[in-house]
């Protein structure tokens, strides 16, 4: 079992920057992919940001150019650096690391409790 605990959320100005962690209590080395999820009230949970095994990333179009994920594999931790912010931002993030597990045949998933980013001026 794997338990994920994000931090860094916050209140910050249009513009402003923020950066994201998510803490793994357990191994994500063999992980086939780490994500970054947001959701605001009234509306679906959306994928912002996601780097698999192989080092591939990739971004929801609202936020390419000024969101970055990284990950430190020795440390288990999962980062996503938020620059130029907007209203739109505002939502509960969340962390989620994928494994596939070779007996159910199927991936798997952990989620973590969510951090609240608000953009407001």
């Amino acid at each position: 079992q794997v338990q994920l605990v994000e931090s860094g959320g916050g209140l910050v100005q249009p513009g402003g920057s923020l950066k994201l962690s998510c803490a793994a209590s357990g191994s994500i080395a063999s992980s086939t992919a780490m994500s970054w999820y947001r959701q605001a009230p009234g509306k679906q949970r959306e994928m912002v940001a996601s780097i698999t095994s192989g080092g591939i990333t990739n971004y929801r179009d609202s936020v390419k150019g000024r969101f970055t994920i990284s990950t430190d594999i020795v440390k288990n931790w999962v980062y996503l650096q938020m620059n130029s912010l907007k209203p739109e931002d505002t939502a509960v993030y969340y962390c989620n690391v994928e494994f596939y597990s070779h007996v159910w045949l199927q991936p798997y998933d952990y989620w973590g409790q969510g951090t609240q980013v608000t953009v407001s001026s």
